[in-house]
């Protein structure tokens, strides 16, 4: 972390006496039906891209198995990591994860660690930006900085995803850049928070952009800046005249932050390497689809993918980034 207010936020066997020769080992299959556990709430990018996937695998009937998706958000998402932990060899179980599988051992001290499951890739990861509603006067991230900080502490509202997870740590990171202190309005998914921002009851939000985009189109919202280092690599155009490329990073408007989060999957401790192997190529399947092709698009994700070794590599050059954040917002369980 460094000082200047600068925030970053992967053969042949005998049979009987008879030589019995084998043929190719079948590739793992499930039997029966596959579950996707998210430990958030509906409507949300972690909602959202799984049940997009779940479309995706039926309409190419890329599994000969259905997909079931299951919000499970209780305890900031411990419920659902829970679950999956508790779930041992279970070969039918996925959990597709945001950063709360960082932030929610990290501030609520619950028996869980990334490390309890077994990872299985890396989809993408997701981008934040900064939101207010369309009817509102800024135009820019500077013109609702100047705002915030002509205004007495705590006037306006920003609302979030729970609480210290990623759009909490994001304001605290606000508020130390500005100087000035925001009131933090948590709820339950991020379709939710993007209503709340569309119904004028807070003032902004750093929602991801698939869960804002369709409030955008619609011209009720209004993106004022990306946290990330560079532009959006989407030119093709959401409103009458702008792009996800056309919105500036906010380092541009004078908020230095950076912040990306995991788009990924994970399955129960102790499942076979078998499974695993076949839900990488599922995945694989899936991104190669044009249903999926469409999802980065809408939500200008980053198309990072990763298995394997660099995407163990990944989870714990991001879980020492969380701990360092959420150390320095003051969010970590008490011992």
């Amino acid at each position: 972390m460094e000082s200047r207010n600068r925030f970053f936020f992967a053969g042949a066997a005998l049979v009987g006496g008879v030589l019995a020769l084998s043929g190719p080992a079948r590739a793992w299959e499930p039997t029966h039906p596959i579950e996707i556990v998210v430990p958030a709430g509906t409507g949300g990018g972690a909602d959202q891209m799984a049940r997009v996937m779940q479309g995706i695998i039926s309409k190419h009937g890329l599994s000969k198995q259905s997909i079931v998706v299951i919000n499970k958000s209780g305890g900031a998402g411990g419920e659902g990591f829970l679950d999956v932990k508790n779930s041992k060899g279970d070969d039918h179980k996925l959990i597709i994860t945001l950063s709360n599988l960082f932030t929610t051992p990290l501030a609520t001290g619950i028996p869980f660690s990334w490390k309890d499951l077994t990872p299985v890739a890396m989809m993408a990861l997701d981008e934040f930006i900064l939101w207010v509603n369309a009817d509102k006067p800024y135009k820019t991230a500077k013109d609702y900085i100047d705002a915030i900080k002509a205004a007495p502490d705590n006037t306006f509202k920003m609302g979030g995803t729970g609480s210290k997870q990623e759009d909490q740590i994001i304001t605290i990171a606000i508020e130390k850049v500005i100087g000035k202190k925001l009131t933090y309005i948590p709820y339950k998914g991020g379709g939710e928070v993007a209503v709340q921002l569309v119904g004028g009851h807070v003032d902004s939000t750093v929602n991801n952009p698939i869960e804002a985009v369709a409030h955008w189109r619609a011209g009720k919202l209004r993106p004022l800046c990306v946290f990330d280092s560079k532009r959006l690599d989407y030119h093709d155009k959401i409103t009458g005249n702008m792009s996800w490329n056309d919105i500036p990073t906010c380092k541009e408007s004078g908020l230095d932050i950076e912040y990306l989060m995991l788009r990924g999957y994970f399955m129960p401790p102790g499942v076979s390497k078998d499974a695993v192997a076949y839900y990488v190529d599922l995945f694989k399947k899936v991104r190669e689809t044009p249903e999926w092709k469409k999802l980065m698009n809408d939500g200008a994700y980053n198309q990072s993918f990763m298995t394997g070794e660099a995407y163990v590599k990944w989870l714990e050059s991001a879980e020492k980034l969380h701990e360092d954040l959420m150390r320095s917002a003051g969010f970590l369980a008490k011992k």
